[in-house]
């Protein structure tokens, strides 16, 4: 049988690509975990893999701004081979730094077919500080988005200083009617955050949390699903495995709703291209 072949990015301050790696295994893939320079050598052919992930940490050290360093020396070394990789149909997710780096790249958000030009940007919080907590975000159900099909609600932890995600209001009114907003930060029940600090740990423009391209295959968001790639990671299961114990309901076989995001890409390329 046919198996999906991820690419996660390491190297140069990049420090979540275990968890990265591990939660696409989890999730029925096979994780590469690839050194950046074995891309830009040659070494390594994207064309070999179906999904790329941009994985957290903090590439290059934030210098000249989170992201853009990793950006520039992947777009001026296998600028084309990102395009091409896009055209394809496979699929790209960028989480935190690696959100940073998509849309500094240009890869998001796509408007009008381009994946060349900086339209928005993800700047320093409002608060002022790195923010480390988990939030409440609310899944658009008319996104294309491959990676949040299904999915109405997540919890997932954010760990960034710069995740204020801005643009132009005529490209924010865009986002909006494409349904590109994929993710949004809301209360436990899904009411949106309206800015109200910490429920919008950064103060980014409308709540968002996570954008795609307008085909659905491109995405990119500052939480870390990755990281909720087990039930003990919740910051609430001790409470969550006592009430399903009194319900007499196994609590610990779950797909957690981490896993269940990059399940939904692994099963995109599965039925796409096999």
């Amino acid at each position: 049988m046919n198996k999906v072949n991820a690419l996660i990015l390491t190297g140069f301050g990049l420090n979540c690509d275990d968890e990265t790696a591990h939660a696409f295994e989890l999730a029925g893939a096979n994780s590469h975990k690839v050194h950046i320079n074995a891309l830009v050598s040659g070494k390594i052919k994207l064309a070999d893999f179906h999904i790329l992930a941009f994985g957290g940490g903090f590439s290059w050290g934030d210098d000249h701004g989170a992201g853009v360093i990793q950006a520039l020396k992947l777009k001026n070394h296998i600028g084309r081979d990102l395009l091409s990789f896009i055209n394809q149909g496979k699929l790209i997710i960028g989480i935190c730094n690696g959100f940073q780096a998509l849309v500094n790249l240009g890869l998001l958000p796509g408007l009008d077919n381009d994946y060349t030009k900086r339209s928005v940007s993800v700047t320093f919080n409002d608060c002022g500080n790195f923010r480390d907590q988990w939030v409440h975000l609310a899944a658009n159900l008319k996104s294309p988005c491959v990676f949040t099909k299904n999915i109405q609600l997540a919890d997932y932890p954010i760990r960034h200083g710069e995740g204020k995600f801005i643009a132009d209001q005529k490209v924010v009114d865009t986002l909006l009617a494409n349904n590109q907003v994929a993710f949004q930060y809301a209360n436990v029940e899904g009411a949106p955050a309206k800015g109200s600090f910490p429920l919008n740990p950064n103060g980014s423009i409308e709540d968002i949390a996570g954008i795609c391209d307008p085909t659905g295959k491109v995405f990119g968001l500052m939480p870390h699903p990755e990281a909720y790639n087990h039930f003990t990671n919740h910051p609430d299961w001790t409470r969550k495995a006592q009430l399903f114990k009194r319900q007499g309901k196994p609590f610990d076989q779950e797909m957690t709703i981490g896993i269940r995001l990059f399940k939904n890409g692994v099963d995109y390329i599965k039925e796409t291209f096999f």
